[in-house]
């Protein structure tokens, strides 16, 4: 995910994002928290020019199922990047720092083992009010920038194979 506030949204201007076929995984625990994330991911997306028949949401129970359904959809090979939505806040027990080493792994995995850019979009907040701020409050929502960085890897994707002389650079050598 980007280091930088991408919350202030300005436009990609990405040509053919119309195009574009896009998986939200969601998960359902702390939906006060995932479906705002959730919501303003589409929100950019269809802003973007990504046609709302061009992108798919999948509910799932909770953070840890957010692994097997993204993995699931990148072997489909059917859409161009996957963003996986969810809330992860710490208890009392160890719990918390279980579930959210797996998700990362899990989802870096995603990245590795298939061709799919997938985006990690798992807040892992300590409070209920930290994970509040950050998916509409006062930090922004960090949907808007999962949807970014979506646009931007598909983006890069196409861009790479398209470059028939293998330069990553895309012109700007």
């Amino acid at each position: 995910m980007a280091t930088v506030n991408l919350s202030d949204y300005k436009p990609l201007h990405i040509t053919n994002a119309e195009d574009f076929s896009i998986g939200i995984v969601f998960s359902e625990w702390n939906d006060f928290v995932t479906y705002n994330l959730r919501d303003a991911a589409l929100e950019i997306l269809e802003k973007e020019g990504v046609k709302s028949g061009n992108i798919k949401l999948f509910p799932v129970p909770g953070a840890f199922e957010l692994n097997y359904a993204s993995m699931q959809l990148c072997k489909e090979r059917k859409y161009d990047a996957v963003i996986a939505i969810g809330c992860v806040i710490r208890g009392e027990t160890p719990h918390f720092d279980y579930v959210c080493s797996a998700v990362a792994q899990g989802i870096k995995d995603c990245n590795i083992l298939t061709d799919t850019p997938t985006i990690f979009c798992v807040l892992t907040d300590d409070t209920k009010e930290q994970s509040i701020a950050r998916s509409g409050g006062d930090l922004g929502n960090k949907g808007v920038e999962a949807a970014v960085t979506a646009l931007r890897m598909i983006d890069f994707k196409k861009k790479l194979s398209s470059d028939k002389k293998g330069n990553i650079g895309f012109g700007n050598s």
